[in-house]
């Protein structure tokens, strides 16, 4: 009897197993290709968000150096017009997102968080720079600070997302030439 026992348990994660590669295929072939046009975007956006890095980190040296407020004020409107051209950008791959792949649908979405927070600090230094909200000097030097590290993590990870979908048709594409499946 317990002989019978110890087959069950050792047939049955068997079984499973084999369930689950069966089933996992048709799944995995109904998946969306990956869309040109969001890679494209994408490979856009890791430009733009490349730049704003820049920008960002240059504002945020301000703070240790004596610069103009006319510096500022430059700075922070091109640090302005990059933060709404990622946005509208994002805006561009939603309404192309139902051509997108998972992994796409995925960096769309994880894009936006960061381009809602730099859009408010990039706001509360604008306000600051404009006298509007007058703010504590350790308060404005925290923006900048905020508005680096973002567009640094944003950038770094547009910039992942699209290495990614580099090596994913790289290895589909010699999976092809070697005749093996990739999936």
């Amino acid at each position: 009897m317990r002989k019978h026992k110890s087959m069950f348990w050792i047939g049955t994660p068997a079984l499973l197993f084999a369930g689950f590669l069966i089933t996992s295929s048709p799944v995995r072939a109904a998946e969306a290709a990956d869309s040109e046009q969001i890679n494209k975007m994408l490979s856009d956006a890791k430009t733009m968000a490349f730049q704003l890095k820049e920008d960002a980190e240059t504002m945020e040296s301000f703070t240790r150096m004596d610069t103009s407020w006319q510096s500022h004020a430059i700075a922070i409107n091109q640090i302005k017009d990059r933060v709404n051209a990622l946005a509208k950008q994002v805006t561009k791959m939603k309404a192309a997102e139902g051509t997108a792949a998972p992994w796409q649908k995925t960096a769309i979405d994880r894009m936006t968080p960061y381009i809602d927070e730099l859009t408010g600090y990039t706001m509360a230094v604008i306000e600051h720079v404009n006298h509007e909200v007058k703010h504590t000097p350790a308060e404005y030097k925290d923006y900048l600070e905020a508005n680096a590290d973002y567009a640094s993590d944003l950038s770094a990870m547009i910039s992942e997302f699209v290495d990614y979908g580099r090596a994913k048709q790289r290895t589909e594409t010699l999976g092809s030439k070697l005749e093996v499946s990739v999936k």
